[in-house]
């Protein structure tokens, strides 16, 4: 009977595990975002944490869009609400995977997954003269180039 018991918990917590997973295209900012981060630490900032942090609110400072929303939910602004660096610093110093990482992070703050990046515009197959108005600022939007309206 004991032995039943003891299998069944096993099962359960791997059941568990498996629908606890991140699915193929679930949290895309957050896997994207901390493979991008990562990529820019030195082996020697990697170790530690408290570097981690500092290197990350400065990636924050300059980054975009999804990417600086992961950053407000994160920590990482100057302006966020919260604070759950730790949460990233920590298992990024152990190596672990982004997706882990992520996992970690929605069991925090479900809304970080959430986070979808927006779909590119194929420039090279669009009529510019049909795009919204509202499409058309988003391409200069992310072109860092600004617009005045100066229609009458």
């Amino acid at each position: 009977m004991c032995k039943f018991t003891i299998f069944y918990l096993l099962l359960l917590a791997a059941v568990l595990q498996i629908a606890l997973a991140l699915k193929e295209g679930e949290c895309e900012v957050c896997v994207k975002t901390i493979e991008k981060f990562a990529a820019t630490l030195t082996d020697t900032v990697k170790k530690d944490p408290k570097l981690i942090e500092a290197e990350f609110k400065k990636f924050c400072k300059v980054s975009k869009n999804k990417e600086n929303r992961f950053c407000y939910y994160l920590g990482g602004l100057e302006e966020s609400a919260t604070g759950i660096l730790g949460e990233l610093s920590k298992p990024l110093s152990w190596s672990m995977p982004a997706d882990k990482i992520c996992e970690k992070l929605r069991k925090k703050d479900a809304q970080i997954c959430d986070l979808r990046f927006d779909k590119q515009i194929d420039l090279n197959n669009v009529d510019l003269k049909k795009l919204k108005v509202r499409d058309l600022k988003k391409i200069l939007n992310d072109w860092d180039e600004a617009y005045s309206n100066n229609s009458k």
